[in-house]
């Protein structure tokens, strides 16, 4: 009984240490393919073409003049319930000049930058309502609903 209780307790944490293991996901971009790394866009080489070709469609580009190409990911790790947290994220920004590469940029996650949102709500115009209110707020407000009779302008 106790070798079986010692192997079951022993199988038991080698499970619940597995389900501990952190989870990495992997998004965007990827300047690998078969493990080989893609060499970074030449200034003055490569155009608009060559580094679609090479690097695939932008993760994003520039809202307004279209002189950026924006490459983004990141790589997220979770363990077990645990909200995931961002252990890498590489942006490279490929800048044109007509057709033609005049920049190449690449940045990481030391010239990220933390957003502070604010938690208050805007207010609205008009009032809270309560459950009272809401269920019965209605009554006497809208006119009864009359029969075919009352409709027409009188009895038959």
């Amino acid at each position: 009984m106790s070798r079986n209780f010692v192997r079951l307790s022993a199988a038991a944490f080698v499970v619940a240490t597995a389900a501990c293991a952190p989870v990495n996901t992997y998004s965007g971009f990827s300047a690998e393919r078969n493990n080989v790394q893609i060499a970074d866009p030449q200034v003055g080489v490569d155009t608009r073409e060559t580094v679609q070709q090479r690097f695939g469609s932008p993760s994003t580009t520039a809202v307004f003049d279209q002189t950026a190409w924006y490459y983004v990911s990141q790589t997220q790790e979770q363990v077990a319930f645990y909200r995931p947290r961002i252990t890498q994220r590489q942006v490279m920004v490929v800048r044109f000049n007509g057709e033609t590469v005049t920049a190449v940029e690449k940045y990481g996650m030391e010239r990220g930058r933390l957003v502070a949102y604010d938690s208050h709500e805007t207010p609205t115009r008009g009032r809270e309502l309560g459950i009272i209110e809401q269920l019965f707020g209605n009554i006497g407000t809208t006119p009864p609903i009359r029969g075919e009779e009352d409709q027409q302008g009188g009895r038959r």
